[in-house]
Formats: structure tokens, C-alpha cells, sequence
């Protein structure tokens, strides 16, 4: 028997256990392994890091390995 949201047997006990959520495929699951979004987004933050690697030694003069070692 349902009374509301709480189960309730035929003794009258109430049901304390959760309630299974339901089970369901997500349709955008696709975008895990070497799929094309993911090619993409990591040929993209690829591009920023040499990017940000070339203002760098540019603004202090430095690598990336001249930039740690001198702090």
C-alpha cells in the first residue's frame, strides 16, 4: 500500500528503505574516448598551454624550466 510518498505494508509498518531511482541510458554518452569532441577540446587546451608558454618567455625572458628554477 502507498500513502503519499511513504510505502506502507499490510501490518501497517512504514518502509524506511529508499527507493530506487531509475535506471536510464544518457544519450549524451558519447563524449568519452577518442571521439571527435574530445580530439577537439584537447587540440584546443593544447593550443592555449604552447601559447601560454610562448607569452611567458616572452614577458620574463625565460623557458618554463628558467621561470621555476628562478623563484
Amino acid at each position: 500500500m502507498r500513502t503519499g510518498t511513504a510505502i506502507v505494508d499490510d501490518q501497517g509498518k512504514l518502509n524506511n528503505f529508499a527507493i530506487e531511482p531509475k535506471v536510464y541510458v544518457d544519450a549524451q554518452g558519447d563524449r568519452t574516448g577518442f571521439t571527435p569532441y574530445a580530439e577537439m577540446l584537447n587540440g584546443r587546451l593544447a593550443m592555449i598551454g604552447f601559447v601560454s608558454l610562448i607569452v611567458l618567455e616572452v614577458v620574463t625572458g625565460h623557458g618554463i624550466v628558467g621561470f621555476l628554477t628562478s623563484l
